[in-house]
């Protein structure tokens, strides 16, 4: 293998692909990531009159350098948090095939970032938008159907936007009420719905699907009117308006997909579940990822005490 970063980052990036089984998405990012580095070392290395940036160049003076140059210009710590995470992981895998003696990145710190909690709707909104929803979901107009089907399966699974997009027709148990959902990774877990769910998807399949169904809508489970496979973009268009109908979305700024998916985790937790059983519902890997769902809810107990205490 050789040792110049231009091809060990290809090299890299395929194993990511091929054997992680991270997405072209993913990837893409890393590739970004990555190239900003070599492309300062390599001007770093060329004002030296030194060669192109090799394994050797991951030193923990040059990472901090890049870093630093990054901070310099402007960008947001979020950006810095994440180069500084892409490049733990390739000096990593440098390490890890002894490419060097030491791997740098293990000292590499990120900056700390200042977490917002996510945008939860209440269980009373959500009620009231769901039977607006049902209350448009006839006979005569599919697209309500559709429509309600998207919120009753993001707020009853917890699933991610581009999970729900991927669905197909042989993803929903509809004897055991469960559906099955290829996650992050193309991890598969199987999450439950509900009855109002289910009711919704028994009305899509017998009143809407067919509807829309042509010879491009293949086994899609949620179609376009023009019958193809609803995408990401649209469904993120189409919950974003109608939580815009609601006061607390006005009141909070714009909320898209990923509020329902916070609503069903904080919604579990105030009712109840336990922290193990709402990681494994919402895919998480780690369970400090699902730990921000707690101060949320311990925010809204904060909230209601100062509200209804005397002496708050």
């Amino acid at each position: 293998m050789q040792t110049q970063l231009i091809s060990l980052l290809g090299e890299y990036l395929r194993e990511l692909s091929s054997l992680k089984g991270y997405s072209p998405n993913t990837v893409k990012s890393y590739l970004g990531d990555l190239r900003g580095f070599i492309d300062f070392q390599a001007a770093e290395n060329g004002a030296a009159g030194r060669d192109e940036p090799e394994a050797r160049d991951l030193t923990i003076e040059n990472l901090r350098n890049y870093l630093w140059f990054v901070t310099k210009s402007d960008s947001a710590k979020s950006t810095v948090a994440r180069k500084a995470a892409a490049l733990r992981m390739f000096s990593a895998w440098c390490y890890e095939h002894k490419l060097i003696a030491v791997d740098p990145g293990l000292r590499l710190k990120s900056p700390k970032l200042d977490r917002p909690l996510p945008a939860v709707v209440s269980a009373d909104a959500m009620k009231q938008l769901l039977s607006w929803l049902a209350e448009a979901a006839t006979v005569d107009n599919p697209t309500g159907i559709r429509d309600l089907v998207v919120f009753e399966m993001l707020y009853s699974t917890g699933a991610r936007v581009s999970e729900l997009a991927n669905l197909n027709l042989d993803s929903i148990d509809y004897h055991r009420g469960l559906v099955s959902i290829i996650g992050k990774g193309d991890k598969q877990r199987m999450v439950p719905f509900g009855e109002p769910a289910r009711r919704a998807l028994d009305l899509w399949m017998q009143q809407g699907r067919t509807v829309f169904m042509n010879e491009n809508s293949g086994d899609a489970l949620l179609l376009t009117a023009k019958g193809k496979r609803l995408g990401v973009r649209q469904i993120f268009d189409l919950v974003a308006k109608n939580l815009a109908a609601l006061p607390l979305a006005a009141a909070s700024g714009p909320l898209g997909p990923h509020a329902l998916r916070h609503s069903f985790a904080t919604h579990l937790l105030d009712g109840g579940a336990d922290l193990r059983s709402v990681q494994e519902l919402l895919g998480h890997a780690n369970l400090a990822t699902t730990q921000i769902y707690t101060h949320v809810s311990v925010e809204r107990l904060r909230d209601s005490y100062k509200q209804a205490h005397p002496r708050s």
